[in-house]
């Protein structure tokens, strides 16, 4: 019987390699990536071509808007800072921090899981987030 396991797809590096890992578990792969009101949509393009290379059964893409919120350089007209140090970009929470997004996708997550008969969520994420 072929598992199937639910992949948080943005098209970074981060959820490139969980899915392969998924994949290398044996799950049968359903991806979900969002367009949530960020400002480029370079990632929904790499997700899914990450998706179609890596054979998913199904790419979903949810439109939801975080928008809403604010507080975030990926989600408002706040300027993304340029140019910062090393020691600049490890203190505090990042201005390109989306509060609660990961929360929020989870939450997706588990309803396409019960709707998929997927046994598993897959999600890569920074520490920071």
């Amino acid at each position: 019987m072929t598992r199937t396991a639910v992949v948080l797809l943005s098209g970074g590096l981060d959820s490139a390699t969980v899915l392969a890992i998924a994949r290398s578990e044996g799950f049968e792969i359903v991806a979900l990536s969002f367009r949530y009101g960020q400002r480029h949509g370079v990632e929904i393009a790499a997700a899914q071509i990450v998706a179609k290379r890596a054979g998913v059964r199904r790419h979903v893409v949810a439109d939801i808007d975080l928008r809403v919120f604010g507080g975030s350089a990926l989600t408002s007209d706040i300027a993304v800072p340029k140019g910062r140090t090393a020691l600049e970009m490890s203190e505090g929470i990042p201005i390109t921090y989306v509060p609660a997004r990961n929360t929020i996708f989870l939450s997706y997550a588990l309803a396409l899981a019960e709707v998929s008969g997927a046994s598993d969520i897959y999600l890569g994420v920074n520490s920071l987030d």
